[in-house]
């Protein structure tokens, strides 16, 4: 069914083989780049086979000399029917067979000074013989740190308006809003970390140049995310910061089982459960009503967790 539906003038079976190609390399960049900047660990992969079709490569490392743990993933599943849940947002899915395919990766540092890193990007394509196929591109990075550096935080959302430029004046601003507001806990009444970029249903541009827009968010991951790790990954700290560090992976966890889009698309449509719980941290903590003292470096935090223009 796939050769005769095309985008852009391309199959969409060749196309497909494409993002998917790109998709491995990124996967593979990320994980050789990640263990020269730790210095020590290196990525375990595990690979799977998903029953109702599809699979994918988890990689995770552990224990390294900078990364307590991190995962970087590629997953690609397919089905004949998109789960109820799906199909009751957008009903023009209903009948169509489907297949999803992705890299997502999550990092968490020992050190309590090196921020929380989380990235994926991902295609998405249904199709249903004698229709054109409906597809998009989605994806993003966020960041969240414990004990916040402005010089980090400015480099971070720097780097992500330089690859936005050359699509769009107007790219940044709408990605960077959609990602303070998607990462945020009502119930916390803050934002998850200090943003970054988030995008979904990105089909409006045609094809080449949504894929040439996702792959700059995976690409930019690394150039945002390294020399954060390399200027903070040697700062000392104390049983405090840990403790503080573990507390805020806390919230995180909130996140992740409450809202996450993801989380949930991959637990309905029968997908890993230990892939796709590979982003909580490996230790987290929850204290009740606990409040850091007046004026301390960890009371300053709530100050970071809101919608910045930075």
């Amino acid at each position: 069914m796939s050769e005769a539906l095309t985008l852009d003038g391309k199959s969409a079976k060749d196309i497909i083989e494409q993002v998917k190609h790109y998709l491995l390399s990124l996967q593979d960049n990320i994980c050789q780049t990640l263990e020269l900047a730790d210095g020590k660990g290196q990525f375990v992969e595990d690979s799977w086979v998903r029953e109702e079709g599809g699979g994918g490569r988890s990689r995770v490392i552990k224990n390294g000399a900078v990364i307590e743990q991190g995962g970087v993933n590629f997953s690609h599943v397919f089905g004949s029917q998109m789960p109820a849940s799906a199909t009751a947002n957008r009903p023009e899915l209903a009948g169509r067979n489907f297949q999803a395919m992705g890299v997502s990766l999550v990092i968490h540092p020992h050190n309590p000074y090196v921020p929380t890193s989380h990235a994926n990007v991902r295609f998405f394509i249904a199709e249903k013989e004698g229709e054109a196929p409906i597809w998009w591109f989605g994806g993003g990075f966020d960041l969240t740190p414990f004990y916040p550096f402005k010089e980090d935080v400015v480099h971070w959302h720097d780097t992500a308006k330089k690859l936005c430029a050359p699509f769009g004046e107007a790219v940044y601003q709408t990605y960077k809003d959609w990602c303070d507001k998607y990462f945020y806990l009502k119930h916390r009444d803050e934002t998850r970390g200090v943003g970054g970029l988030f995008f979904d249903d990105l089909n409006e541009w045609g094809f080449e140049k949504s894929f040439a827009f996702m792959q700059a968010v995976g690409n930019g991951y690394l150039d945002a995310y390294i020399p954060i790790v390399e200027k903070r990954k040697e700062n000392q700290y104390s049983a405090r910061e840990r403790d503080f560090q573990l507390y805020r992976r806390g919230r995180y966890v909130e996140f992740n089982l409450v809202f996450d889009r993801g989380t949930l698309f991959g637990l309905q449509t029968g997908g890993r459960t230990e892939s796709i719980l590979m982003s909580m941290p490996p230790l987290a903590r929850w204290e009740y009503c606990y409040t850091p003292a007046p004026g301390s470096a960890e009371a300053k935090l709530t100050d970071w967790l809101k919608p910045t223009n930075w």
